[in-house]
């Protein structure tokens, strides 16, 4: 629907926008010199757990999530927040106090914010950050022969509806609050560490270029794995192909699914994107769904020049436990092919 909307609005025309709306990426990007570009976006959402201050972590992890997917460092941030004019605010002292101890994690100031009554609960913020205009990392620029490397299991969103229908299991909740509380911080500065070959053009100022050609980056959020890795297909005019056995499924998530724990955007994913997808035979249904699931602070999808040993033991080492799941192949149909082999071609 919004797609639709955002396709009949006028075009402004700035030579400083690298990247705008409509390239359906994680962040704007406008540059202010040849050497600075600020990174831009803004997240918020209703309480997907029941603790006031993991609440305010998950929401700034989130929000934060879409600067480290362009390679940025966030900088500033201003805080949303919608609260019931009765309610209580030790509640919302707890939620701010939550997404203040992950911003200060992320080394990021807030600034100010902006509050409104609201009978429905809701929290985030609007992120700005800083890259150089040559180092952003898109969605767009996968190649074929890349590999695709992915930093974080995926299942938050099934899980998270089977906690607000109060059967979701200690240990999911755990393991779920993890994922959704664990910053990309650090994959993003492994991704773009500055222990780099230097790159220069006639004329142009210096940059510098990661040691591992990262041709495209985004990070997993709402629109699922096969959401977002169509987004990077589209726009890298590439086809994908991934693994089923090697896509990692948080602690809990596929019992969700066998349980019917569903959420509604999981459903609209699948209606949205299914048709792009083509499936190997013998992949069983909770696999294809969790493909689907909206994820909160998810990981990042990582599309590596197809050498991609350096780059996954550099995140190994750092802690990040990534895993490859897939390849990107030249452009062809379907656009994205789901295998079952341990092999992704």
């Amino acid at each position: 629907m919004l797609d639709a909307v955002l396709g009949k609005l006028a075009r402004q025309q700035d030579p400083n926008v690298l990247i705008g709306f409509d390239h359906a990426d994680d962040a704007g990007v406008y540059q202010l010199t040849p050497e600075t570009a600020l990174v831009q976006t803004v997240d918020f959402f209703t309480p997907i757990v029941d603790d006031p201050y993991t609440f305010g972590q998950i929401a700034a992890t989130n929000a934060l999530s879409d600067v480290y997917a362009m390679g940025g460092k966030p900088l500033t941030a201003l805080a949303l927040v919608c609260f019931p004019d009765k309610g209580d605010i030790a509640i919302l002292e707890r939620i701010l106090a939550g997404g203040l101890s992950k911003m200060v994690e992320a080394g990021c100031t807030v600034v100010g914010g902006h509050s409104i009554r609201d009978e429905e609960t809701k929290f985030g913020y609007s992120v700005t950050g800083v890259i150089h205009p040559k180092r952003v990392l898109a969605n767009q620029g996968a190649q074929p022969g890349d590999k695709l490397l992915l930093t974080k299991a995926l299942g938050t969103g099934v899980i998270s509806t089977a906690i607000k229908k109060g059967v979701a299991r200690q240990e999911w909740i755990d393991a779920a609050v993890r994922s959704m509380t664990t910053l990309n911080k650090t994959a993003a500065e492994v991704i773009t560490d500055r222990q780099a070959v230097e790159l220069r053009s006639a004329g142009q100022p210096k940059a510098t270029v990661p040691a591992w050609p990262v041709h495209a980056l985004t990070d997993i959020t709402g629109f699922g794995l096969i959401g977002h890795a169509r987004e990077m297909a589209i726009a890298s005019n590439v086809s994908l192909v991934l693994s089923s056995a090697k896509i990692p499924a948080l602690e809990g998530a596929l019992d969700c699914v066998r349980a019917g724990h569903i959420p509604g955007g999981l459903k609209a994913n699948r209606e949205f994107a299914e048709c792009m997808v083509e499936y190997e035979s013998g992949i069983c249904e909770e696999v294809k769904t969790i493909l689907f699931d909206p994820q909160t602070a998810g990981g990042l999808l990582i599309s590596v020049a197809s050498d991609s040993a350096a780059l996954t033991h550099a995140l190994h080492a750092a802690g990040v436990p990534a895993i490859e799941i897939g390849e990107v192949l030249p452009r062809a149909k379907p656009l994205i092919r789901v295998v079952s082999s341990t092999r992704s071609s």
